[in-house]
């Protein structure tokens, strides 16, 4: 295609030219998709993303443009998060009255390749049916692309299996929140009166888990994987959250394995979410595996086994808990209504609970808010005693 600015090609060999929009440049990752409808700012400021380029399956992508209070990374070290955004329409202006910035060119500033006029549905059926390829993306506003080279940049990357992603978006200095949720007129309100103290491991936290611990009445002290167990304790925390984050699960736990074996030794109330929850699993005897075409999404439906209730969740992970690998006392507590794969675990006589889903996450419903309270309901019970 001559007038072709952008490209997108696979590690097999398959090219999807279109036009170019955002950062200049090439970029390499893992292609998958995602069929929200909203929240595209918050999915590629989302760290869990790293090393990945993102598919939406919705055609019109840029409406409600951009602003700083939707952006999700928690440090400036996690802004390094999707590399690549594919659309089949370009990019629509922003129609909202809290767009402070158009979407394009805030792709740019971010350093995110984005690639429109692409047949995103034949796409989307590829990733179904032959799982998440390797795939570099460009964009030349010039032109002259060389499609070969792009097909040999995706064959040599190394890829995610056996990544330890979470050691580049986490942050060395330990921080604190307070901040809350965002309420219209206000903006994020501050935490005055902290019920609980909870530590949160960061392996590339979100900004709004941070904020749902605030509503939930938690002050967090939030320190990175390499954290050891004895530093976690010696902060005196309430509770404990192992954060999402991007990677293989098994690489992490490498590096913070026995950190989080401990913790779970130590009797304390833990809350895992998505890489936090498949880690978790790791400590508890479990197994993790690699997905076909992972979950990437806003309407995922979620049965919560405990109460019989079905939740509809954001989701983003391309990994999962294997539940035919649980031991004895651990048990599943939620399960994906899509595919049967396991979205939560708990634990048996111990203040432990988890989920593969994003429970902070809000793409419409609120669903999965309980979880911050059913953990601090666990901090509450665990003090008591």
């Amino acid at each position: 295609m001559d007038s072709a600015t952008g490209a997108l090609a696979l590690e097999d060999g398959t090219i999807f030219a279109g036009f170019g929009a955002g950062a200049t440049g090439i970029k390499v990752g893992e292609l998958c998709f995602n069929t929200a409808i909203t929240g595209y700012q918050e999915i590629l400021t989302d760290p869990s993303y790293a090393s990945q380029i993102v598919l939406f399956t919705f055609p019109h992508i840029g409406n409600v443009g951009a602003n700083a209070d939707d952006q999700e990374e928690s440090t400036t070290a996690a802004a390094d998060a999707a590399r690549g955004a594919i659309f089949r329409e370009p990019i629509t202006a922003p129609s909202n009255w809290r767009a402070t910035d158009d979407f394009g060119a805030w792709l740019a500033k971010r350093g995110v390749i984005g690639l429109s006029g692409i047949d995103t549905r034949a796409l989307t059926k590829r990733i179904r049916e032959k799982g998440m390829p390797k795939a570099a993306i460009c964009h030349k506003p010039e032109g002259k692309i060389d499609f070969a080279a792009l097909v040999e940049l995706a064959k040599g990357w190394e890829g995610l299996d056996g990544a330890d992603l979470a050691d580049v978006v986490d942050q060395e200095a330990v921080y604190e929140n307070t901040a809350g949720l965002w309420k219209p007129g206000t903006g994020h309100e501050t935490l005055a009166n902290a019920e609980f103290h909870v530590v949160v491991v960061d392996f590339g936290v979100k900004k709004n888990i941070l904020r749902n611990l605030a509503n939930a009445g938690a002050r967090a002290t939030v320190v990175n994987g390499d954290a050891t167990a004895e530093e976690i304790l010696a902060l005196k925390p309430d509770g404990v959250v192992f954060s999402n984050g991007p990677g293989d699960p098994a690489a992490t736990f490498q590096r913070s394995g026995g950190m989080i074996k401990t913790l779970v030794a130590s009797g304390l109330p833990i809350l895992g979410i998505c890489l936090g929850h498949q880690m978790l699993g790791l400590a508890l005897g479990a197994k993790t595996k690699k997905m076909a075409q992972g979950h990437h999404g806003a309407n995922h439906p979620v049965k919560d086994l405990t109460t019989g209730k079905v939740e509809i969740v954001s989701m983003n992970h391309g990994f999962t808990v294997d539940p035919e690998t649980l031991p004895p006392g651990v048990e599943e507590s939620h399960r994906s209504l899509f595919d049967g794969t396991n979205s939560g675990l708990s634990v048996k006589d111990k203040p432990i609970i988890s989920v593969q889903h994003h429970p902070e996450a809000s793409p419409g419903p609120q669903d999965s808010f309980y979880l911050f309270d059913r953990f601090a309901g666990l901090m509450r019970q665990h003090r008591g005693k």
